[in-house]
């Protein structure tokens, strides 16, 4: 039997530094929802959530649930989006039989049941993505973090993916990655009712996972946002 062929290197000239700036390349908005316990006491008594790792061969974790928001509650973080951001309009994006737009979901992901897992959103199906911190006694290290990468060198390299690749899987040319291939480069605390808003193609990740009943793990909305 012939050995397995290693998997390549990835191609980590491709990518290029874009220091994140608030107010450039990150958006925050304290204070989001009017009425944050009621999205997140509708969410916990909801049965229609889908289990993902470890429970099942997943690529997210936790648990999810779709739609989070109602069309009314949404609505001003999509005005905010847009204001922010300087687009004008959100298009829909043409999504092929194995995209999945997980849009306007509730996620909920307990310690142990996920990790921090640097990696950018699809560009063809966003160009911003948020999420949005909905438990109470979170603690502000389990917000999101945006990475760079380091090359075999030492040297710190790139953190967002040109615009001729959808993904860092694309970028890169393989999804296997050496340990210790990310950096932290910038932190945003969590903090309950906040919303964090970001360019799509910066490598990001949760930044820890918390709890272990149901009440106390991470919970968040995430949004994905086609928008020019």
């Amino acid at each position: 039997m012939n050995p397995p062929h290693p998997s390549p290197a990835p191609k980590l000239n491709r990518l290029v530094y874009r220091e994140p700036q608030l107010g450039r390349d990150y958006w925050v908005l304290d204070d989001a929802l009017p009425d944050p316990m009621a999205v997140r006491e509708r969410a916990l008594a909801a049965e229609g959530w889908v289990l993902g790792a470890p429970h099942r061969a997943e690529s997210w974790p936790g648990m999810r649930l779709q739609p989070g928001l109602t069309e009314d509650e949404l609505a001003p973080l999509e005005r905010w989006m847009l204001k922010q951001t300087g687009t004008r309009k959100v298009y829909a994006p043409q999504v092929g039989v194995a995209d999945r737009i997980n849009h306007n979901c509730v996620q909920l992901v307990g310690l142990g049941e996920g990790r921090v897992k640097p990696h950018t959103d699809s560009r063809a199906l966003c160009t911003y993505a948020a999420v949005l911190y909905l438990s109470p006694d979170i603690p502000a290290h389990a917000g999101t973090s945006f990475f760079r990468v380091v090359h075999p060198d030492g040297q710190p390299g790139g953190n967002c993916v040109p615009s001729r690749f959808a993904n860092l899987v694309e970028a890169f040319g393989t999804r296997f990655v050496p340990n210790g291939l990310f950096v932290p480069d910038v932190a945003v605390d969590a903090r309950f009712n906040r919303l964090l808003l970001y360019r799509a193609d910066l490598i990001h990740s949760a930044s820890a996972y918390v709890g272990e009943a149901p009440a106390e793990r991470r919970m968040t909305a995430v949004f994905f946002w086609m928008a020019r």
